[in-house]
Protein backbone atom coordinates (compact mmCIF):
# COMPACT_ATOMS: atom_id res chain seq x y z
CA UNK A 1 0.00 0.00 0.00
CA UNK A 2 1.11 3.71 -0.98
CA UNK A 3 2.08 5.84 2.31
CA UNK A 4 -0.10 8.88 2.74
CA UNK A 5 1.47 12.09 0.97
CA UNK A 6 0.36 15.39 2.38
CA UNK A 7 -1.34 17.62 -0.28
CA UNK A 8 1.28 20.63 0.43
CA UNK A 9 3.93 18.08 -0.77
CA UNK A 10 4.36 18.24 -4.67
CA UNK A 11 5.91 15.14 -5.33
CA UNK A 12 7.92 14.62 -8.71
CA UNK A 13 6.62 11.55 -10.77
CA UNK A 14 9.27 9.73 -10.54
CA UNK A 15 10.30 7.86 -14.16
CA UNK A 16 11.82 4.27 -14.16
CA UNK A 17 15.41 3.62 -15.67
CA UNK A 18 16.58 0.74 -18.29
CA UNK A 19 17.91 -1.01 -15.03
CA UNK A 20 14.53 -0.65 -13.13
CA UNK A 21 15.85 2.16 -10.83
CA UNK A 22 13.93 5.57 -9.72
CA UNK A 23 14.98 8.91 -12.22
CA UNK A 24 14.21 11.62 -10.27
CA UNK A 25 11.91 14.03 -11.95
CA UNK A 26 13.24 16.99 -9.94
CA UNK A 27 17.19 17.51 -9.35
CA UNK A 28 18.56 20.22 -7.29
CA UNK A 29 22.55 20.62 -6.82
CA UNK A 30 24.37 22.77 -4.85
CA UNK A 31 27.84 23.38 -6.95
CA UNK A 32 30.21 23.76 -4.67
CA UNK A 33 34.17 23.79 -4.38
CA UNK A 34 35.47 26.17 -7.25
CA UNK A 35 37.41 28.02 -4.94
CA UNK A 36 39.40 25.06 -3.55
CA UNK A 37 39.63 23.24 -6.81
CA UNK A 38 41.49 26.37 -8.30
CA UNK A 39 43.54 26.57 -5.06
CA UNK A 40 44.77 22.76 -5.18
CA UNK A 41 46.38 24.07 -8.51
CA UNK A 42 47.69 27.09 -8.01
CA UNK A 43 44.96 28.78 -9.95
CA UNK A 44 42.75 31.82 -9.38
CA UNK A 45 39.42 31.48 -8.43
CA UNK A 46 38.07 33.06 -11.31
CA UNK A 47 39.70 29.90 -13.12
CA UNK A 48 37.92 27.36 -10.70
CA UNK A 49 34.41 29.33 -12.19
CA UNK A 50 35.05 28.93 -15.13
CA UNK A 51 35.47 24.84 -15.07
CA UNK A 52 32.65 25.01 -13.04
CA UNK A 53 30.58 26.83 -15.68
CA UNK A 54 31.90 23.51 -17.74
CA UNK A 55 30.60 20.85 -15.47
CA UNK A 56 26.94 23.04 -15.25
CA UNK A 57 26.99 21.96 -19.35
CA UNK A 58 27.91 18.38 -18.67
CA UNK A 59 25.34 18.26 -16.27
CA UNK A 60 22.71 19.61 -18.50
CA UNK A 61 23.40 17.24 -21.20
CA UNK A 62 23.62 14.19 -18.48
CA UNK A 63 20.16 15.42 -17.17
CA UNK A 64 18.48 15.38 -20.31
CA UNK A 65 19.70 12.07 -21.23
CA UNK A 66 18.69 10.43 -18.19
CA UNK A 67 15.31 12.13 -18.45
CA UNK A 68 15.18 14.58 -15.45
CA UNK A 69 12.84 17.11 -16.37
CA UNK A 70 13.41 19.82 -13.71
CA UNK A 71 17.18 20.66 -12.64
CA UNK A 72 17.79 23.67 -10.00
CA UNK A 73 21.29 24.57 -9.30
CA UNK A 74 22.84 27.35 -6.55
CA UNK A 75 24.47 29.55 -8.73
CA UNK A 76 25.11 32.42 -6.58
CA UNK A 77 23.74 32.82 -2.80
CA UNK A 78 22.66 36.07 -0.88
CA UNK A 79 25.31 35.46 1.42
CA UNK A 80 28.34 35.33 -1.73
CA UNK A 81 27.81 39.29 -1.94
CA UNK A 82 30.06 39.20 1.43
CA UNK A 83 32.74 37.39 -0.79
CA UNK A 84 35.66 39.79 -1.99
CA UNK A 85 34.60 42.50 -4.21
CA UNK A 86 37.03 41.10 -6.94
CA UNK A 87 35.40 37.72 -6.80
CA UNK A 88 32.19 38.69 -6.93
CA UNK A 89 32.86 41.28 -10.28
CA UNK A 90 34.70 37.96 -12.29
CA UNK A 91 31.44 35.99 -11.04
CA UNK A 92 29.21 38.46 -12.57
CA UNK A 93 31.38 38.81 -15.68
CA UNK A 94 31.06 34.93 -16.10
CA UNK A 95 27.12 35.58 -15.77
CA UNK A 96 26.99 37.85 -18.37
CA UNK A 97 29.34 35.70 -20.73
CA UNK A 98 27.69 32.48 -20.17
CA UNK A 99 24.05 34.43 -20.64
CA UNK A 100 25.71 36.33 -24.15
CA UNK A 101 27.24 32.89 -25.48
CA UNK A 102 25.15 29.80 -23.86
CA UNK A 103 21.50 30.98 -24.32
CA UNK A 104 21.74 30.33 -27.77
CA UNK A 105 22.81 26.36 -27.70
CA UNK A 106 20.41 26.04 -24.57
CA UNK A 107 17.56 27.21 -26.98
CA UNK A 108 18.07 25.20 -29.21
CA UNK A 109 18.73 21.85 -27.28
CA UNK A 110 15.19 22.62 -26.09
CA UNK A 111 16.16 23.68 -22.36
CA UNK A 112 13.83 26.02 -20.68
CA UNK A 113 15.85 28.51 -18.11
CA UNK A 114 14.51 29.94 -15.46
CA UNK A 115 16.39 32.71 -12.68
CA UNK A 116 15.05 32.66 -9.33
CA UNK A 117 16.10 34.80 -6.40
CA UNK A 118 16.36 38.76 -5.04
CA UNK A 119 17.37 40.40 -8.69
CA UNK A 120 17.44 43.87 -6.70
CA UNK A 121 21.44 43.87 -6.31
CA UNK A 122 21.68 42.55 -9.49
CA UNK A 123 22.66 45.34 -12.34
CA UNK A 124 20.49 46.20 -15.10
CA UNK A 125 22.51 44.49 -18.04
CA UNK A 126 22.29 41.49 -16.30
CA UNK A 127 19.11 41.69 -15.22
CA UNK A 128 18.22 42.63 -18.81
CA UNK A 129 19.95 39.42 -20.43
CA UNK A 130 18.22 37.18 -17.83
CA UNK A 131 14.34 38.56 -18.88
CA UNK A 132 15.60 37.82 -22.96
CA UNK A 133 16.91 34.22 -22.17
CA UNK A 134 13.70 33.90 -20.40
CA UNK A 135 11.52 35.02 -22.93
CA UNK A 136 13.51 33.17 -25.76
CA UNK A 137 13.79 29.88 -23.98
CA UNK A 138 10.09 30.36 -22.25
CA UNK A 139 8.48 27.59 -24.70
CA UNK A 140 11.49 25.04 -24.33
CA UNK A 141 10.11 21.53 -22.73
CA UNK A 142 13.18 19.06 -22.92
CA UNK A 143 14.34 20.10 -19.57
CA UNK A 144 13.55 23.15 -17.02
CA UNK A 145 16.98 24.53 -15.69
CA UNK A 146 16.11 27.31 -12.87
CA UNK A 147 19.46 29.19 -11.67
CA UNK A 148 19.24 30.27 -7.98
CA UNK A 149 21.22 33.79 -7.99
CA UNK A 150 21.38 36.15 -5.19
CA UNK A 151 19.35 33.27 -3.87
CA UNK A 152 18.47 32.48 -0.40
CA UNK A 153 16.02 30.14 1.16
CA UNK A 154 15.44 32.29 4.76
CA UNK A 155 14.48 35.48 2.56
CA UNK A 156 12.33 33.91 -0.09
CA UNK A 157 10.20 32.35 3.04
CA UNK A 158 10.08 35.53 4.65
CA UNK A 159 8.89 36.83 0.86
CA UNK A 160 6.23 34.79 0.79
CA UNK A 161 4.74 35.22 4.85
CA UNK A 162 5.09 38.96 3.70
CA UNK A 163 2.51 38.27 0.51
CA UNK A 164 0.56 36.61 2.83
CA UNK A 165 0.36 39.18 5.25
CA UNK A 166 -0.71 41.85 3.06
CA UNK A 167 -3.04 40.15 1.31
CA UNK A 168 -4.35 39.12 4.59
CA UNK A 169 -4.39 43.02 5.29
CA UNK A 170 -6.15 44.00 2.22
CA UNK A 171 -8.94 41.73 2.80
CA UNK A 172 -8.20 39.49 -0.15
CA UNK A 173 -7.30 36.77 2.00
CA UNK A 174 -9.10 34.84 5.42
CA UNK A 175 -5.92 34.34 7.55
CA UNK A 176 -7.95 31.04 8.32
CA UNK A 177 -7.16 29.94 5.05
CA UNK A 178 -3.37 30.25 4.95
CA UNK A 179 -2.11 26.88 4.76
CA UNK A 180 0.94 25.36 3.35
CA UNK A 181 -0.52 25.19 0.01
CA UNK A 182 -1.03 28.74 -0.19
CA UNK A 183 2.25 29.76 1.30
CA UNK A 184 4.16 27.27 -1.63
CA UNK A 185 1.56 29.15 -4.16
CA UNK A 186 3.86 32.45 -2.95
CA UNK A 187 7.36 30.41 -3.27
CA UNK A 188 9.86 31.55 -6.59
CA UNK A 189 9.30 27.71 -7.51
CA UNK A 190 4.89 27.99 -7.03
CA UNK A 191 4.79 26.06 -10.69
CA UNK A 192 7.68 23.40 -10.32
CA UNK A 193 7.65 19.86 -8.44
CA UNK A 194 9.32 19.99 -5.03
CA UNK A 195 13.37 18.26 -5.62
CA UNK A 196 12.97 14.68 -5.82
CA UNK A 197 16.87 14.45 -4.98
CA UNK A 198 19.62 16.94 -3.27
CA UNK A 199 22.85 17.02 -4.38
CA UNK A 200 26.06 18.50 -2.37
CA UNK A 201 29.72 18.37 -4.30
CA UNK A 202 32.78 19.44 -2.26
CA UNK A 203 32.21 16.96 1.01
CA UNK A 204 30.66 19.48 2.71
CA UNK A 205 27.67 18.19 4.36
CA UNK A 206 25.09 21.09 4.99
CA UNK A 207 22.54 22.79 2.90
CA UNK A 208 23.56 26.67 2.90
CA UNK A 209 20.33 28.26 2.75
CA UNK A 210 19.32 26.36 -0.33
CA UNK A 211 15.83 25.40 -1.58
CA UNK A 212 14.33 24.85 2.74
CA UNK A 213 10.69 24.60 2.21
CA UNK A 214 10.87 22.91 -0.99
CA UNK A 215 13.27 20.26 0.28
CA UNK A 216 11.89 19.10 2.89
CA UNK A 217 11.06 15.92 1.74
CA UNK A 218 14.04 15.25 -0.87
CA UNK A 219 16.10 12.59 -0.67
CA UNK A 220 20.33 14.22 -0.24
CA UNK A 221 23.53 12.52 -1.72
CA UNK A 222 27.00 14.30 -0.46
CA UNK A 223 29.46 13.46 -2.96
CA UNK A 224 33.44 14.39 -1.90
CA UNK A 225 34.10 15.11 -5.72
CA UNK A 226 34.32 19.22 -6.35
CA UNK A 227 32.00 20.36 -8.28
CA UNK A 228 34.38 21.63 -11.23
CA UNK A 229 35.22 17.67 -11.55
CA UNK A 230 31.54 16.62 -11.59
CA UNK A 231 30.55 14.52 -14.67
CA UNK A 232 27.55 12.70 -16.29
CA UNK A 233 28.62 9.36 -15.10
CA UNK A 234 28.49 11.86 -11.37
CA UNK A 235 25.21 12.51 -11.59
CA UNK A 236 24.69 8.98 -12.36
CA UNK A 237 26.04 7.25 -9.22
CA UNK A 238 23.98 10.27 -7.79
CA UNK A 239 20.51 9.22 -8.93
CA UNK A 240 21.16 5.40 -8.45
CA UNK A 241 21.60 6.25 -5.15
CA UNK A 242 18.76 7.98 -5.22
CA UNK A 243 16.75 4.70 -6.96
CA UNK A 244 17.44 2.46 -4.17
CA UNK A 245 16.50 4.54 -1.57
CA UNK A 246 12.37 4.34 -0.68
CA UNK A 247 10.93 7.40 0.14
CA UNK A 248 8.49 8.06 2.95
CA UNK A 249 7.61 11.20 3.53
CA UNK A 250 7.93 10.94 7.22
CA UNK A 251 5.05 7.68 7.05
CA UNK A 252 6.26 4.78 8.66
CA UNK A 253 7.90 2.04 6.11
Amino acid sequence: MSQPVSTAVKVGKTSEAADGGAIPRHVAIIMDGNGRWAKARGLPRTVGHREGAEALRRVLRASAEFGVDYLTVFGFSSENWKRPPEEVTDLMGLLRLYLRQEIAEIDEKGVRLRVIGNRDRLSSDIIQLIEEAERRTAGNSRLNLTVALSYGGRAEIVSAAQQLAKAAQAGSLDPEDIDEGAFQRHLFTSDMPDPDLVIRTSGEKRISNFLLWQSAYAEYVFMDKLWPDFSGEDLKIAITEFGGRKRRYGAAG
